[in-house]
């Protein structure tokens, strides 16, 4: 999508939302997405995801007000269980775990400065406006210092996977207006419904926030077979253990054969 087009659409949007927005005196935010739906093929190598809009001040101060803009994307949530291994007579083991009801699969924050320059530690907390305020919701009973450690542990190997990223200089605002984000989903992404909160910021305070949805769905082969495990459970369960029990049956008859 080229540059004009982006602004042209970006521009049609707040004509429309104009007469609605005329009573408002907070700024308004209104985001897009390059993508809506990023189907997951075989042979899938990622997406590049283009997150962009506007920011305007229905009382028209927009172009005397200097807004920074931060977007988190973030991918569907799932329990995990983390493991923390030791060193035991020249051995590696298990020593301990803690376990997390609802870390995001996903993670990302691009700004158009440092979070730290920016907001105070609280309010980034309270936005998650980076990984280390990510809200991991861990489960059990766990001294705050174990809790820091495991959590630290998870963001540091889903950083190495690609999943949890920041960018400080990912957000291109232009005109004090127009804003522009990329962000790299890789090819281990997780499939399901993915949210890129967008927040516009002036003299470390959210004055808007506005929400986005985007659907990252398994097609092809891969796709309905998930499908089919999901919208019918129980009868794909029997299928897989027929097939499990022919091909064993099958392995036999085989070899016995021979």
């Amino acid at each position: 999508m080229t540059r004009a087009a982006k602004r042209f659409g970006a521009t049609l949007a707040l004509l429309l939302a104009a007469p609605f927005l005329m009573g408002q005196s907070e700024p308004i935010l209104v985001p897009a997405v390059s993508q809506s739906r990023i189907e997951v093929r075989q042979g899938f190598t990622g997406a590049d995801l283009l997150l962009y809009g506007a920011v305007i001040d229905p009382a028209g101060a927009a172009l005397r007000t200097e807004y920074d803009i931060v977007v988190v994307l973030k991918g569907p949530t799932e329990p995990i269980r983390l493991r923390e291994k030791e060193r035991i007579i020249g051995i590696w083991m298990n020593s301990g775990s803690s376990d997390f009801r609802s870390a995001p699969s996903f993670f990302a924050v691009a700004s158009s400065r440092p979070v730290e320059e920016v907001v105070d530690p609280r309010t980034a907390a309270i936005y998650e406006l980076g990984t280390e305020f990510i809200q991991l919701s861990p489960s059990g009973q766990i001294e705050p210092e174990e809790q820091a450690r495991y959590a630290s542990g998870l963001v540091e190997m889903r950083e190495r996977l690609g999943l949890y990223k920041e960018d400080p200089d990912g957000v291109q605002i232009s005109e004090g207006v127009l804003y522009q984000a990329r962000i790299e989903l890789p090819s281990n992404v997780t499939t399901g419904e993915y949210t890129a909160e967008t927040f516009a910021i002036a003299n470390g305070r959210v004055l808007a926030s506005a929400t986005a949805d985007i659907d990252v769905v398994k097609v092809g082969l891969e796709g309905s077979v998930v499908y089919a495990s999901q919208r019918y459970s129980l009868f794909y369960g029997l299928g897989a253990i027929v097939l499990s029990l022919s091909m064993g049956w099958l392995a036999g008859r085989t070899f016995s054969r021979s």
